[in-house]
């Protein structure tokens, strides 16, 4: 696994920025979330055992969840709010509703069940699209930079609720 230098932002055209304490705005973090999920699912398709299958598939459903849960609670909401752009939010939402649904199945099922491989093969596939519908140069990401949404202040407050949503989830399994 390649390491992700947190400490940037998305500055003019799209481009990485450095940003100073650390922070991230709101697009630069969903984007490092993108990249993590990303190498996650490659390093899935390369796991050699059943029980590594099983980690990985589990480390990326919690990542999912963390991701669909600041997504849906935070940036959505004010994504919607700053462009009126429906059509994209809707169909978001849409696609993160399908990917819970394989979620819940993946966290119910063990790796030697039959359908595991593919159904983690195809949240990958699910992921990827909805990925490119937000990356793309007309993408939400985009309109988002271009809307006057406030980035910065959102994305320290999305990596605050990340870090709560970690920790609960951390809870839960103890």
């Amino acid at each position: 696994m390649q390491p992700t230098d947190r400490r940037t932002a998305t500055g003019p055209a799209g481009t990485t920025q450095p940003q100073p304490g650390g922070q991230q705005d709101a697009i630069a973090l969903l984007k490092a979330d993108h990249r993590e999920v990303e190498d996650l699912f490659e390093q899935f398709q390369k796991a050699p055992s059943a029980d590594q299958k099983g980690e990985l598939a589990g480390r990326v459903c919690v990542a999912l969840r963390i991701h669909t849960a600041i997504e849906e609670e935070m940036f959505y909401p004010a994504f919607l709010e700053a462009t009126g752009e429906t059509q994209i939010h809707h169909e978001a939402e849409i696609e993160h509703a399908g990917a819970k649904n394989l979620i819940s199945q993946i966290e119910e099922a063990s790796p030697e069940d039959e359908y595991f491989d593919a159904k983690v093969k195809v949240l990958s596939e699910m992921i990827k699209h909805h990925v490119n519908e937000e990356e793309k140069p007309d993408g939400m990401f985009a309109r988002a930079q271009g809307s006057g949404m406030d980035l910065d202040a959102l994305g320290e407050q999305m990596q605050e609720r990340k870090g709560e949503l970690r920790a609960e989830g951390a809870a839960r399994r103890h």
